[in-house]
């Protein structure tokens, strides 16, 4: 049963993977042997992470093409360049995303669009482009992050909480579309993660990590290696009848 977690010589694209949660979901499936490319829009973050995973589990395991996943062109160029190099694609980590944070009603209108942009429209374009790949290998695995708030409301989340319900949506749409043609299609949803942006938050607000305690039946905030578990899963032979679910790696949160 072990052999059906091997990603030996599987391609891999993680979107987002310069840093935080993707970063770890891309050394998880390059430890697992696969070869993974970073598409990160920020060109030295997305470069530092290929260099460290090429120094953690070998040279030539990791890549980085700078994408901006809300534009589509620059997407079509991204999954080409990954044809190029390893002639398929077997995974697809949606992690790229943004958030801002603010009661709904001061949200300007350029902020909403922006979010959904990069949160939404990216999932829809890295899907379509890297779908149509998959859809002639007759095999493939994608793999979204979404959120618990996919499933949990909160406040002063509006946009990005919209985002994510639309991401797990359009999972399931996919999942029902692409099964005949061997595409897995499921959703990660984490919770409270321990990355820069929730840190910095934490330090500002000491209360936020009372709060998260409090709502959280493990009493205690993830770590973005708590994440490697789904997405080593999603991303394996061992969930070749899993799809179109969301996963929540949340510490209980989503179950009250």
């Amino acid at each position: 049963m072990l052999d059906k977690f091997d990603l030996q010589d599987k391609i891999a694209i993680i979107t987002g993977g310069g840093s935080g949660l993707g970063l770890e979901m891309a050394k998880t499936l390059a430890r697992y042997q696969a070869k993974v490319v970073i598409a990160d829009v920020r060109k030295e973050e997305g470069e530092n992470a290929a260099i460290s995973i090429n120094k953690e589990v070998g040279n030539g395991r990791a890549m980085s093409i700078q994408t901006d996943v809300s534009d589509k062109e620059n997407v079509h160029k991204m999954v080409e360049e990954v044809l190029k190099q390893h002639k398929r694609i077997d995974i697809l980590v949606n992690s790229a995303g943004i958030n801002i944070r603010k009661a709904f009603v001061e949200y300007e209108e350029d902020e909403w669009d922006k979010i959904l942009t990069v949160n939404l429209k990216g999932v829809f374009l890295c899907c379509q482009e890297v779908g149509k790949v998959m859809i002639r290998q007759q095999r493939g695995k994608i793999i979204n992050i979404s959120s618990a708030l996919e499933k949990i409301g909160q406040e002063h989340r509006g946009p990005y909480a919209a985002s994510k319900g639309g991401v797990s949506q359009l999972t399931k749409v996919l999942a029902i579309e692409w099964a005949p043609y061997h595409i897995n299609v499921n959703c990660i949803a984490p919770g409270f993660m321990r990355t820069p942006l929730i840190s910095k938050v934490i330090e500002q607000d000491s209360s936020f990590y009372s709060y998260i305690k409090q709502v959280v039946p493990m009493g205690h905030i993830g770590n973005p290696e708590d994440l490697g578990g789904a997405v080593l899963l999603l991303a394996s032979e061992a969930s070749n009848y899993i799809t179109g679910q969301s996963i929540f790696v949340d510490g209980g949160w989503s179950i009250w």
